[in-house]
């Protein structure tokens, strides 16, 4: 008995078939049905009574799933706990990230890494959340960064750092005289947001509504599909927002747009990190994640 054949028999068993099983783990169906003969042959009873449509696990076979997940398990951790002494790693990581992490957090955090592994080739594309999923489940990408926590049963979803938004307004806005600024101040400007179904403005009106105001009642005179789009709009005098201060650090540099904070509100949020259940994320992808995490504390926009 190995790990791998209680990889491919946790596969199998969360799969459902045999050949879903062998197309997660880019393997023959007779390979894997192999495997499966052989682990039965070691324990010396059947695990899995095949049909035509659908397996099902034998007495013996409910009773080995959960230490095939406890293994699988215990192998990412050892693997977590082993990639900070990993110093010679090689190979392609491939990264989906929704929009606000894949244009202002990790671009800051991928060039400190490269230079420490230069034999890692990393390949980020900016995607959305359903793409990241698609591209994850035909094994595209190593693993996702998104904004919103999800439920998929063939997917892992953990956080992996923290952001908070802030009021971003321009420069010379009449708000950043303020001494205090409440939530009601916000009523008396026009505001700009991002499209319906992002998560920027999910965890904004989520917040809003929690302190007893309607978002209708903003006097929303924008709504935007980028935060680039945003930024623009807000230098540019249209309105006020509140985003991600992590997409703002250059225009703040420069006196562009101010962050400001409110009184007596947080909008508050997750970025959660996403890969595959049954495929085991290589060594170089567990040492970003873990290199991320640990960058994450020093970042501006992470609180505790």
């Amino acid at each position: 008995m190995n790990f791998h054949q209680l990889h491919i028999f946790y596969t199998v068993a969360d799969k459902g078939s045999f050949s879903a099983a062998a197309q997660a783990l880019h393997m023959t169906q007779p390979a894997v049905t192999m495997q499966i003969q052989s682990l039965e042959d070691y324990f010396g009873t059947k695990l899995i009574h095949r049909s035509t449509k659908r397996i099902e696990l034998s007495e013996a076979g409910e009773a080995l799933l959960p230490y095939a997940l406890r293994s699988m398990e215990l192998f990412r951790e050892t693997d977590e706990a082993m990639s900070s002494f990993t110093d010679k790693l090689q190979g392609r990581l491939l990264i989906g990230a929704s929009l606000t992490i894949g244009e202002y957090v990790l671009p800051r955090l991928l060039g400190p890494f490269g230079k420490k592994h230069p034999d890692i080739s990393i390949v980020m594309n900016v995607m959305n959340t359903t793409q990241i999923i698609e591209g994850i489940m035909k094994h595209q990408l190593n693993f996702g960064m998104i904004e919103a926590p999800l439920s998929h049963p063939d997917l892992i979803v953990q956080p992996a750092m923290r952001d908070e938004l802030k009021l971003i307004v321009p420069g010379n806005h009449p708000l950043t005289y303020k001494e205090e600024i409440g939530l009601h101040d916000l009523l008396e400007y026009p505001f700009i947001v991002r499209e319906k179904g992002s998560g920027t403005r999910q965890v904004m009106e989520d917040a809003i509504r929690e302190h007893g105001v309607d978002p209708a009642k903003l006097n929303t005179v924008m709504e935007l599909g980028s935060t680039g789009a945003i930024k623009s709009a807000v230098e540019a005098g249209v309105g006020i927002t509140i985003i991600s201060p992590s997409s703002v650090k250059h225009e703040v540099t420069l006196g562009l747009l101010k962050v400001l904070e409110l009184k007596d509100i947080e909008f508050k949020r997750e970025f959660y990190e996403v890969y595959s259940k049954s495929s085991m994320l290589p060594i170089s992808a567990v040492t970003f994640l873990n290199y991320l995490k640990k960058q994450a504390q020093s970042l501006d926009e992470s609180f505790d």
